[in-house]
């Protein structure tokens, strides 16, 4: 590719690595070269030259699921502003599948990982605390992270649910809920500290399962939640599909929401605003997450970790007429 430019292999090299170091007239004379003779870096190559690969890892645990949708259009925004390439791995919520993914990435020399706090094995977490490079976990605040976090407080955001429907006089309120993972089960927890707190706590009143999450599911968790005879006024959904999926039971059955039954959701979709009632939900900053994880990232691979290690960024209650119930 030099030899077709004209140029030396150190001029050719700052080009496809640090393009900023050459002028723009040689920068394009050397495009040119490597789109008539259809070069292709071997990263392979570059990864044994320099220690380390211009690939971050990226470990989700689902693509179908529109949370992490969210977080990968963040990450892919914030990326493009950068020397690296994101390289993806989908765990399907396998802790046996996310130490393959681990491995996998860490063979290739990754210039960083970035990681979902999903229920990390002993064995992944071993794999991310001996990793060679920045990690940072995203979506949660956990006690003991390896490297770095950007995340908000799950339960604490629940609990901040379930007060805001008592404090609109609801009583006998149920907690909805699929996909049982850690961040849910962590929600549940925050639920469940407030009902007690207030002296409203019914384990009977919590129906789960570990179905993958859907509308669908949403209604057959409400009928399941007023099959039970506990004269529930309530529903605190761990997502918004499911919260939907209980408005729509809610509505074939004619009870009125907010006057009959409230509803509350989590995630705060832009349907959820969209439906009738609206939906009164918790808003999560998920793109946000995503970008500013990256930005951490590149930060630490260049040397600079002045700036803070574990963000929070929060959550905010929407409050809409599902739950504008008249005390």
């Amino acid at each position: 590719m030099a030899r077709a430019a004209g140029v030396s292999p150190i001029t050719a090299s700052r080009v496809l690595r640090k393009p900023d170091m050459v002028s723009p007239a040689l920068r394009d004379r050397i495009n040119r070269a490597i789109a008539e003779i259809g070069y292709v870096p071997n990263t392979a190559a570059q990864a044994l030259a320099s220690s380390h690969s211009n690939v971050i890892g990226v470990i989700i645990p689902s693509v179908t699921n529109s949370v992490f949708i969210d977080v990968l259009r963040g990450i892919y925004d914030a990326i493009e502003a950068t020397p690296f390439q994101a390289q993806f791995g989908n765990t399907n919520y396998s802790a046996i599948k996310e130490e393959d993914l681990l491995r996998l990435f860490l063979g290739q020399r990754p210039a960083a990982l970035l990681v979902t706090c999903f229920e990390q094995s002993r064995e992944a977490r071993r794999l991310l605390q001996a990793a060679d490079c920045p990690v940072v976990q995203i979506m949660d605040m956990p006690d003991d992270p390896v490297d770095m976090v950007v995340g908000f407080d799950h339960r604490g955001a629940a609990a901040t649910v379930t007060r805001h429907l008592i404090a609109r006089s609801y009583r006998r309120i149920g907690f909805i809920a699929a996909q049982m993972d850690t961040r849910t089960r962590k929600r549940l927890d925050g639920y469940s500290e407030a009902m007690q707190q207030a002296g409203l706590f019914d384990e009977r009143l919590i129906v789960t399962t570990h179905k993958t999450s859907a509308v669908t599911l949403g209604g057959q968790l409400l009928s399941e939640l007023l099959s039970r005879g506990l004269e529930a006024d309530a529903a605190q959904a761990n997502n918004d599909d499911i919260a939907l999926g209980a408005l729509f039971e809610c509505q074939r059955r004619r009870m009125r929401v907010p006057e009959d039954f409230g509803i509350a959701g989590f995630n705060d979709f832009e349907v959820i605003g969209l439906a009738v009632p609206a939906v009164t939900s918790v808003r999560t900053y998920r793109y946000e997450m995503g970008r500013r994880a990256v930005e951490m990232l590149a930060a630490a691979i260049a040397g600079d970790r002045s700036g803070e290690t574990v963000v929070d960024m929060g959550f905010e209650l929407i409050e809409r007429d599902s739950t504008k119930r008249v005390n």
